[in-house]
């Protein structure tokens, strides 16, 4: 009691002394500005034009993208029109192995050692990674070694030797990196392959994206070659820099990549793959032994995963909006993902799912978009004798997304939305990404306030629209695990077009 009286006290005394009764300045309260004290100078920020994406379109079609960061290091690279989904005219794995084979030796560099101790000296670090539509080389380096990184670059996407033994090596490596896929207790990289060839059955972005085992050994440098020769184009590529001026990013793309002749010859790309992406919906199963997955001494128990998706829409369009909210909104995660609201917990596979049913170890939404079309769906993974149970919430959930959407859990996922862009945009290689990405596809970038005005936007009648819309299109179905309790694809098909969700019921004679 003491100690609480003497915290009274001592908070009278400090709200008297600045606006009461007690001296000071009588009656002037915290809101106004105390009188005598000269006035506050706030610090300026020089216009937003300087923090602008600026973009210079070079002869040949390269264009040079480029966002100013304060801070003495920089993330370079180039990003390339090509992917797993140009693939269909040749071998499948094309772009899996280019991939691994980056940053080898090159006409200047005569091996992987030289080029990381190039970086070294400016403190970089180098990566490629290629997706089902874009490839990219990125270094990341102090901004004074910009004139270096750039020539490394170019010479490596323009000029690698691709030898007999960088080839082997990379052989061996995609065979570990495929037996290493099949053995992860977390199959989602697996159950992503399958979901996408389910919906684009053969074509596009439904082609594998990891090499099939069958084709590790036909790969030389012949067939490397002429997929280069048609995609690794300049008016497929971008220059992209984050913590640099752009008009040293330009200077150094015209010095080393404009007029430069690939190892691989300049003759006019002709088998370029233009067709657009065409949604089929299907099922694809997997009948898999998932008992042993992970060993030890408390393994995670025997599990089904199923993942069902839907057709959205392309970034290029107006709804792709929407559908990402939508996809903030549905949320969910793991049964032991950690942390508070700002962690999902307030989402609708949270709520609905997770919190009702104590046996489903997961169940999470993503939303995959592409230029052409995309794809929301839904991963969640259970004991094998409650597939059909767990198929039947899931498709209940996507059927409710069209019914009413409550004011404080838009605004909530609208918020959710904005937040993570922002967190996302404070690192310098999501920038890189963001800007390569956004000027690949459309040749500006849509800065994030303005995304943030679009998010904003949003209305209930908009999510409602858009799902609509979704729900008239067939499923595609991934299944991974015991099958024994799934239901048939015309039955999930069937509740995903009913007014409930459920599943048609079954009669056996015999259980």
């Amino acid at each position: 009691h003491g100690l609480q009286r003497t915290a009274r006290a001592r908070l009278v005394h400090i709200t008297s002394t600045i606006g009461g009764a007690g001296g000071g300045y009588p009656g002037v309260p915290l809101t106004q500005p105390l009188p005598g004290l000269p006035a506050p100078a706030f610090a300026a920020v020089d216009g937003q034009e300087k923090f602008e994406t600026r973009v210079t379109a070079l002869d040949g079609g390269l264009r040079v993208a480029s966002q100013n960061k304060f801070g003495q290091f920089c993330t370079v690279g180039v990003l390339i029109n090509s992917g797993s989904r140009h693939e269909t005219k040749y071998l499948s794995g094309i772009s899996h192995f280019l991939e691994k084979l980056a940053f080898s030796s090159t006409a200047q560099f005569g091996s992987k050692d030289e080029i990381l101790l190039t970086l070294e000296k400016h403190g970089g670090i180098c990566d490629c990674q290629a997706s089902r539509d874009t490839t990219m080389y990125a270094v990341s380096a102090e901004a004074k070694g910009l004139d270096t990184v750039v020539n490394l670059l170019a010479d490596v996407v323009l000029q690698p030797r691709l030898s007999d033994e960088e080839i082997e090596m990379t052989r061996l490596a995609i065979r570990f990196e495929l037996e290493d896929l099949n053995m992860r207790p977390d199959p989602e990289p697996l159950l992503t392959e399958m979901i996408h060839a389910a919906a684009y059955r053969d074509n596009t972005v439904g082609l594998n994206r990891f090499c099939p085992v069958e084709n590790i050994e036909k790969m030389d440098r012949k067939i490397l070659h002429s997929y280069l020769k048609n995609y690794y184009t300049p008016d497929r590529m971008v220059l992209a820099g984050v913590g640099i001026e752009h008009e040293q990013l330009v200077e150094c793309a015209k010095k080393y990549l404009l007029g430069v002749n690939p190892v691989w010859g300049s003759a006019k790309s002709k088998d370029i793959d233009r067709s657009v992406a065409q949604y089929t919906g299907g099922i694809i199963k997997v009948e898999k032994d998932m008992s042993n997955v992970s060993l030890g001494p408390t393994p995670i128990p025997e599990l089904t995963h199923i993942m069902i998706g839907l057709e959205s829409c392309s970034f290029l369009e107006d709804d792709f909006i929407p559908f990402a909210v939508l996809n903030m909104m549905m949320g969910g995660g793991g049964s032991f993902s950690a942390g508070g609201p700002g962690k999902g917990m307030f989402t609708r596979l949270y709520l609905n799912v997770l919190n009702r049913h104590h046996w489903m170890y997961n169940a999470t939404s993503y939303h995959h978009s592409y230029e052409d079309t995309g794809l929301l769906c839904i991963h969640a993974s259970a004991d094998p004798k409650q597939v059909r149970e767990m198929v039947e919430i899931l498709t209940k959930e996507f059927v409710l997304m069209s019914g009413t959407v409550g004011e404080v859990e838009l605004e909530r996922a609208k918020t959710q939305l904005k937040s993570m862009l922002m967190m996302n945009l404070e690192s310098r290689p999501v920038i890189f990404e963001d800007v390569g990405r956004q000027v690949l596809a459309t040749s500006t970038r849509k800065l994030p306030h303005e995304l943030c005005d679009l998010i904003n936007n949003v209305k209930a009648s908009d999510i409602k629209r858009v799902v609509t819309k979704m729900l008239r299109n067939k499923p595609a179905v991934a299944a991974l695990g015991d099958l024994t309790e799934l239901p048939t694809y015309e039955h999930i098909q069937a509740a995903l077009s009913s007014k409930d969700g459920q599943l048609p019921r079954m009669y056996r004679l015999f259980r």
